[in-house]
């Protein structure tokens, strides 16, 4: 098997970073950490299991148009499939004999409904609805729960406090998937996906983005307020605002011209969102074991 330079730009490994807050999120609230087994959870979710789950899709998919993270993908070739496979294989491995059993079958669970979301068999991707509440769950509350056993070495309890914290997790990434998609439209109906984000429209999408954060931000409230750690949760807020400014703005440019919904406009929102959230749960972390 070769592995060539275009095999691991499809991997999208910097894309990663976009996906780290929730993890970041639950090393924040965690209360008992195995730190061995949290740095390696850490390396198997972000260098493992992403890859291959951008590779897979990148495989199925073979996108000419713009990708997240790729302004010009390359197409793929056969030595790619093989790729995604071996390291979904050795994430698999790596957290059953070296984190946990529990860690490693909740790595299967999402393996299999990110393979799922995009094999042609299945293709839920294409399904609007079903699709983005597929996307909803496992990048938002079952990666914080996921994240959780890999960082604890132990299953996270469901309680109050966990729904709330789950069920702004998932709004979270609810809010922020139909963005991802508003460029896509046209590459995405070309090959028979009809997304959420196009269902919505333009205006429709960012209306709907609003509504999830503003649920998202509500339950983290409630879990900040059940922990009497009210002043958390505006610590959150502080880092909302560029991420805040930045989407009213982008709305105000599209409501002009839906040329704005692009790639461009769509890759400075998530690196704004990003880094802002990154950064917030960052600094949670440093309250909590340095503070």
């Amino acid at each position: 098997m070769q592995i060539d330079r275009n095999t691991i730009k499809l991997l999208r490994i910097p894309f990663s970073f976009f996906l780290m807050p929730l993890f970041l999120f639950a090393f924040s609230q965690a209360k008992n950490i195995a730190w061995f087994q949290a740095s390696l959870s850490f390396f198997i979710i972000h260098f493992l299991v992403y890859p291959a789950s951008n590779g897979y899709n990148s495989y199925i998919d073979r996108d000419e148009d713009s990708i997240g993270g790729i302004e010009k993908p390359p197409m793929p070739t056969e030595s790619l499939f093989y790729v995604t496979v071996f390291l979904d294989a050795l994430a698999v491995s790596l957290a059953y004999f070296f984190v946990a059993q529990f860690f490693a079958f909740c790595l299967v669970l999402y393996i299999a409904a990110s393979r799922a979301y995009s094999s042609k068999q299945i293709r839920l991707k294409k399904y609007a609805v079903i699709g983005f509440l597929v996307v909803t769950i496992f990048q938002g509350a079952f990666t914080y729960y996921m994240s959780m056993a890999g960082i604890t070495g132990n299953p996270l309890p469901l309680n109050r406090d966990t729904v709330f914290i789950l069920l702004g997790c998932s709004f979270q990434i609810a809010g922020a998937y139909p963005l991802t998609q508003i460029y896509q439209h046209k590459q995405d109906l070309r090959d028979g996906i009809v997304t959420l984000s196009y269902k919505l429209g333009y205006r429709g999408t960012f209306i709907f983005t609003a509504l999830m954060f503003v649920l998202c931000n509500l339950f983290y409230y409630l879990y900040f307020q059940s922990r009497d750690s009210g002043m958390i949760f505006f610590i959150i807020q502080l880092f909302f605002v560029p991420i805040v400014l930045y989407f009213f703005y982008w709305f105000y440019l599209v409501s002009k011209n839906t040329e704005n919904a692009n790639f461009t406009n769509t890759m400075r929102m998530n690196w704004i969102a990003a880094l802002c959230m990154n950064s917030c749960f960052f600094v949670l972390i440093i309250i909590k074991f340095f503070l």
